[in-house]
């Protein structure tokens, strides 16, 4: 019989035996009650602080420390001498600048503007003069009115070289160089019908001059005008005084004298070698500045006041004198042809108003100049002018007599040469007086406006190089109080 064998019971200490562990399965989301929290969304990574702000904060903190400030008190003294020393250096080069186009560009094409002006006045003068003469004209006479020609267009040359393409200056010199030889031939065939007798000469010396005065004249005066704004602006920018500059070597200053000052309550120390050396130099620069613009200023008033303006009234004196020489030859050639009728009604010769008109200018004009010259040099030629202007004028009116009574040949005798004392005469020596005059104050200009200019020669690259070293003894003497913390 078979029999089923006993279990032995397990050992001591021994258990069920364990299953091999399975590694957790994923499974569906766990449902959450009403009453359990949810999970916080992931916060998203902190974005990167920029590099100014970075540097701001490092700023901050080297500013909690005393190396730290001394450091960035050496920066900004640097930075402001150097800020200073740069913009004195550009303010007074671009003043520098401003001062030479005064004395080689502006003021000459100023002079040759009114050297066209009066060389087509003169122009028409010498042709009605050569017109009055007829067949006894001289070669002088004709040789005066082709310089005259030849002296507009050089300087018309001149004056388009140095205007800006599409300005008023550049039409204005594109018109009247235009007109020149247009009035030329009108010339021309006057000067060709009256040595054959016709008188249709006239009208054609009637429309060059009636071309000269309306159109040539007025766009040569244009011309004038333009220029001497384009020279008072230049003026302007020359001697404007160089406030920024001038601020910020104050503030310069002002910082350097603060740090000195700050430097000597921590340390006890007097002096600051290179905080000396950078408030000499700044202040070297300053007084610099202050010094040649206020010479240079000096300078380029009196060149204004004893040069410019004279010269502004002996032009305006030429031309009147130039006109009025017009106006009486061709009172002749027109023989009454040409009448005004004034505000009371009175008719009169229209060439012998305006040869009225003229004198008076010149006359107001040789008083004003008078009253400008500052020496004697300046005003001898001015009185000259106006004793040949006063004999003129009496001459002229024996003339007028001559011509109103009839005796047209009496008259023409007393204008162009034929009498004992012709106004031709007089009007040479007024001519000549204000040539001299001319001369003399274009001297003047030059004298002061040299003297105003070369003052500032040498501050805008001084500047730069004091700034430099202004700055360096900043970085140095700075530099010297943070070895003490080392």
């Amino acid at each position: 019989m078979t029999q089923t064998p006993k279990s032995s019971p397990a050992p001591p200490g021994a258990g069920m035996p364990t299953m091999p562990s399975v590694p957790p399965q994923p499974g569906p989301p766990e449902q959450h009650s009403a009453t359990n929290h949810p999970v916080p969304p992931a916060q998203p990574p902190e974005a990167r602080r920029t590099a100014f702000a970075e540097g701001f904060d490092q700023l901050r903190a080297a500013a909690t420390t005393e190396p730290g400030r001394l450091r960035i008190i050496g920066a900004l003294l640097a930075a402001l001498v150097i800020a200073f020393g740069t913009v004195a250096a550009w303010q007074m080069t671009d003043r520098f600048t401003a001062a030479d186009d005064v004395l080689n560009r502006s003021q000459p094409l100023s002079s040759d503007a009114a050297d066209i002006y009066r060389s087509l006045a003169d122009a028409n003068t010498a042709a009605a003069s050569g017109y009055l003469a007829g067949l006894q004209e001289k070669p002088a006479m004709r040789e005066g009115y082709e310089r005259d020609i030849r002296t507009a267009a050089a300087k018309l040359v001149t004056a388009a070289a140095n205007s800006e393409p599409g300005s008023p200056s550049a039409n204005t010199i594109a018109e009247l160089s235009r007109l020149l030889p247009e009035y030329k031939g009108l010339v021309e065939t006057a000067r060709a019908n009256n040595r054959q007798g016709y008188p249709v000469g006239g009208a054609y010396l009637r429309t060059a001059n009636e071309m000269m005065q309306q159109k040539m004249l007025p766009a040569a005066e244009q011309l004038y005008q333009t220029e001497n704004q384009r020279l008072r602006d230049d003026y302007a920018d020359a001697k404007s005084f160089p406030w920024a500059a001038a601020g910020l070597g104050i503030l310069a200053l002002a910082a350097l004298a603060w740090a000195q000052h700050r430097n000597y309550r921590r340390t006890n120390r007097v002096l600051n070698h290179g905080l000396v050396t950078a408030t000499a130099a700044s202040t070297v620069v300053l007084l610099w500045l202050a010094v040649s613009h206020t010479v240079a200023r000096a300078g380029l008033n009196d060149s204004y006041d004893h040069g410019v303006r004279s010269l502004n009234v002996l032009h305006e004196a030429r031309i009147a004198s130039l006109t009025a020489r017009s106006d009486e030859n061709l009172t002749l050639v027109r023989r009454g042809a040409d009448s005004k009728t004034l505000d009371d009604g009175k008719v009169v010769d229209a060439y012998e108003w305006g040869y009225d008109q003229q004198i008076d200018q010149l006359r107001k004009a040789l008083a004003r100049a008078d009253a400008l010259a500052d020496d004697r040099a300046g005003k001898k030629p001015v009185q000259d002018a106006n004793g040949f202007m006063k004999v003129w004028k009496d001459r002229h009116g024996l003339a007028r007599v001559d011509n109103e009574k009839g005796n047209y040949q009496a008259a023409r005798d007393r204008v162009i040469g034929a009498a004992k004392d012709p106004t031709s005469v007089c009007f040479d020596n007024v001519d000549k007086a204000l040539a001299t005059a001319l001369k003399h104050e274009q001297t003047e200009f030059k004298q002061a406006a040299s003297y105003g200019r070369d003052s500032l020669t040498g501050l805008p690259t001084g500047a730069a190089v004091l700034a430099v070293l202004g700055a360096t003894g900043a970085v140095l003497g700075i530099g010297r109080r943070l070895s003490e913390y080392r």
